[in-house]
């Protein structure tokens, strides 16, 4: 079965989520992502026992962090599944996608955030 989710997602994997890093999520966010998610074991099932138990620790100090900047925390999540879930990460990776389009331009992305502020309606904006 081919899945079909957004093209603007870019699959980064890993042995195990616990293996991703603060610093692993705030360089994507560098390197020009919108938005982040991280999908890892279900809980309880982690291959490496704990890893995805971590990961989303990391995952929420981010969203924190984040929130206390003034970003969206919105722009990074955890999702656990499945391998056997394909249409369910499909499903997630169309969700993040729009919640992308509908939050705009990364703050990093200083300029392209401003033009699309710009053009948003002014009751969006108050």
């Amino acid at each position: 079965m081919r899945l079909k989710y957004p093209p603007e997602i870019k699959i980064i994997m890993m042995p195990c989520t616990g293996r991703v890093d603060i610093i692993h999520l705030l360089k994507a966010f560098e390197g020009g992502a919108d938005a982040v998610f991280v999908a890892g074991c279900l809980e309880g099932e982690c291959h490496y026992l704990t890893g995805n138990l971590r990961a989303k620790k990391r995952v929420m100090k981010v969203k924190k962090d984040f929130a206390q900047m003034g970003i969206e925390p919105e722009r990074l999540e955890m999702f656990n599944l499945s391998s056997s879930e394909g249409p369910r990460f499909a499903a997630i990776a169309t969700e993040m996608t729009e919640r992308a389009y509908k939050l705009g331009p990364s703050p990093t992305k200083r300029k392209l955030r401003e033009a699309w502020l710009a053009e948003q309606p002014q009751a969006a904006a108050g």
